[in-house]
């Protein structure tokens, strides 16, 4: 029989002239039944034809779509299906029968999206609305793009047990989770933010499985390896015997999210615990079977690699995966340091200086082979020829705000001045910049660590969770006191929920990034992330300018003061010297009255830096002995010899 029709390797399809095609691989089963309503009735049994490799299929023409199943492995126990499409019950109930072929799209049109140009922004379902749903979410589709967002990075939502969490525990990887909605819940999602102009990334996770509800090993221990450790379980055998049907589910569940739920990429978790010795990594073939998924449409995949290891960047011509970009911890790890004040934990290796923030900006990660001395060894590889965009920058994300003692967004850790000044730098410099949920209004609500585990699990996990942040010094000091939140109460997943309230307020911080985001769109100068299209200079510990370089007339001058008020005098540096026949003016000031700053005056013929500002100055046409800042009035003291 031809299943040239099904869409999947594995899993439940629909087939054209009725009926569901089932195919599973259980090489550690003897015998393979699809039981049909989920019970144990054996009248609803039906038993699949064992093929090569340990694969079984078959039909069952009394099922279709809507359908609850489980599969009976060797005539005992029922599991979901590795490959369900739906968990309407959770990980641990039935599956059920998805046709994605009854969806109606309306955004045949969308071309998808490419890396450069694109500002993300990061949300969590389950918080991101109070309703915690698709449905929910999809009314603030339009808020999103009218802010200047461009494309969604969806936290993970393979489906996990319990009643919330961030995702990252997911053990049916097909399956999105019941938590948010239905499939169509999620396709609509995707296809209403393209009629917004929006694309939408999914964040998977392809290092590990959750610690509960994970029943692939019933089916093939060698769905895991014990040759690799992770920190979170068993690592994903890509390389090991019987690796082969892993590698092809995995991939399968890549272009699964393309194809079916027309997602315009992906965020890999993690990607140092994905670990593969084979001729071709893993990774490579995943960004092959995203490409090859979206059929023409443009695709966008993204990496988080702690080591900082570029190579994943390098294309498949020069022997690598072909990734289109990375998070840049050492960006966000600066700013807090720079902000705050403060160096615990992973933050000891950074200084928050003016010239970490303009490296950063320039060379994007820091940490580029050099002794990393919280690891007590090297991080990072090269990676100076690395174009801007391929870098995301960030001043918060979900793990970064959830790391503080209360899950404190970062205007609560620093001064508001001081957040303004960061963020013109974040979402003015040459990388990707990435938002995070609330982050554009100034969300009062925290982002804590909340997953809903049954006991014993849930107290492991809440003494994993307080062991880790052991880590900062002052956290550890208060563990004894009761300060910290217990993941899986509930009141720690509903604080973290946003108030729209709050935002339809609007407000300075609305009008600070809106502004922002318009003044990088709409000036030819801030869209162009070039290679070696800025140079900066230092002027100071905590202040630095950044020339951006275009055709003179056209450079952009941003300078960022994150300390106090500070007098250059003689300005011996050549990038604040304004083009021929102009002088700089400012064009845009973290401290207009409308985001709650104090006001603005001109740096001055001395070039006189607020505390705590960015500034963004454009040239002028000046008049005849105009030329820089200063005024023309006079000719000033020559200092030298006497008269001979």
């Amino acid at each position: 029989m031809s299943t040239e029709w099904r869409r999947l390797p594995v899993g439940a399809e629909v087939m054209p002239r009725g009926g569901v095609h089932f195919r599973v691989w259980a090489p550690a089963a003897m015998t393979v039944e699809v039981v049909l309503g989920g019970g144990v009735s054996d009248a609803a049994a039906h038993k699949l034809t064992e093929g090569e490799g340990g694969y079984f299929a078959g039909e069952v023409f009394e099922a279709g779509p809507g359908t609850r199943y489980r599969i009976r492995l060797d005539g005992d126990s029922l599991y979901p299906d590795p490959a369900s499409r739906y968990q309407p019950e959770g990980p641990h109930g039935p599956s059920e029968v998805v046709d994605p072929r009854q969806f109606a799209w309306t955004d045949g049109r969308w071309r998808g999206v490419s890396l450069e140009g694109q500002v993300l922004y990061e949300l969590h379902i389950g918080t991101f609305t109070r309703e915690g749903t698709w449905a929910a979410a999809e009314e603030h589709l339009p808020a999103l793009a009218d802010l200047g967002v461009t494309v969604l990075e969806v936290m993970p939502i393979a489906d996990f047990p319990g009643r919330f969490g961030w995702g990252y525990d997911g053990v049916c990887l097909f399956a999105p989770t019941r938590l948010y909605g239905a499939p169509d819940d999620l396709r609509r999602f995707v296809d209403r933010a393209h009629a917004s102009g929006l694309g939408v990334i999914l964040d998977v996770v392809y290092n590990h499985l959750g610690p509960d509800g994970n029943h692939l090993a019933r089916y093939s221990p060698d769905y895991f390896t014990d040759r690799y450790a992770t920190e979170w379980g068993p690592a994903l055998n890509f390389d090991g015997p019987q690796s082969g049907p892993v590698r092809e589910f995995v991939l399968a569940n890549a272009g699964y999210w393309i194809d079916e739920f027309h997602f315009d990429g992906l965020r890999l978790d993690a990607t140092q615990s994905i670990f593969d010795r084979s001729p071709r990594h893993i990774l490579a073939d995943v960004v092959r079977r995203v490409r090859g998924a979206a059929c023409g449409r443009r695709t966008i995949v993204v990496a988080e690699n702690e080591p900082q290891n570029a190579g994943l960047l390098q294309s498949p011509e020069s022997g690598g995966p072909g990734l289109d970009a990375m998070w840049n911890d050492d960006f966000h790890h600066s700013a807090m340091v720079a902000s705050t004040g403060r160096r615990e934990g992973y933050y000891r290796d950074h200084r928050g200086t003016a010239q970490e923030l303009l490296s950063a900006v320039k060379w994007g990660f820091l940490f580029q082979g050099q002794f990393y001395s919280w690891q007590e060894q090297p991080r990072g590889t090269p990676a100076l020829d690395v174009a801007p965009a391929r870098f995301v920058i960030f001043l918060q994300n979900h793990d970064q705000v959830a790391n503080s003692l209360r899950g404190e967004r970062l205007h609560r850790l620093t001064s508001g001045a001081c957040l303004r000044a960061l963020t013109a730098l974040l979402l003015l410099a040459p990388s990707t910049p990435m938002l995070f949920q609330g982050q554009e209004f100034f969300a009062s609500t925290p982002f804590l660590y909340f997953a809903d585990h049954r006991e014993p699990l849930a107290a492991d996990v809440e003494r994993g969770r307080a062991e880790f942040l052991g880590q900062f010094s002052s956290i550890a000091a208060l563990q004894s006191e009761g300060i910290l939140t217990a993941p899986h109460a509930p009141e720690t997943f509903e604080r973290s929920k946003l108030d729209w309230d709050e935002r339809r307020r609007g407000g300075a911080a609305l009008a600070l990034h809106r502004d922002l985001l318009a003044l990088r769109r709409a000036d030819p100068t801030f869209r162009d992330q070039r290679a070696r299209g800025v140079d900066g200079a230092v002027l100071g510990r905590a202040a630095f300018a950044l020339r951006f370089l275009r055709d003179g007339a056209a450079d952009r001058l941003l300078v960022v003061n994150l300390g106090v008020e500070k007098i250059l005098g003689g300005m011996a540096e050549p990038l604040l010297a304004p083009p021929t026949g102009h002088r700089w003016r400012v064009i845009w000031s973290s401290e207009d009255p409308r985001y709650g700053g104090g006001g603005t005056r001109e740096p001055g013929p001395e070039w006189n830096l607020p505390a705590e500002v960015a500034l963004v100055l454009a040239p002028d046409p000046a008049s005849p002995g105009e030329e820089g800042l200063r005024p023309g009035r006079g000719r000033g003291r020559v200092r030298g010899r006497g008269p001979v």
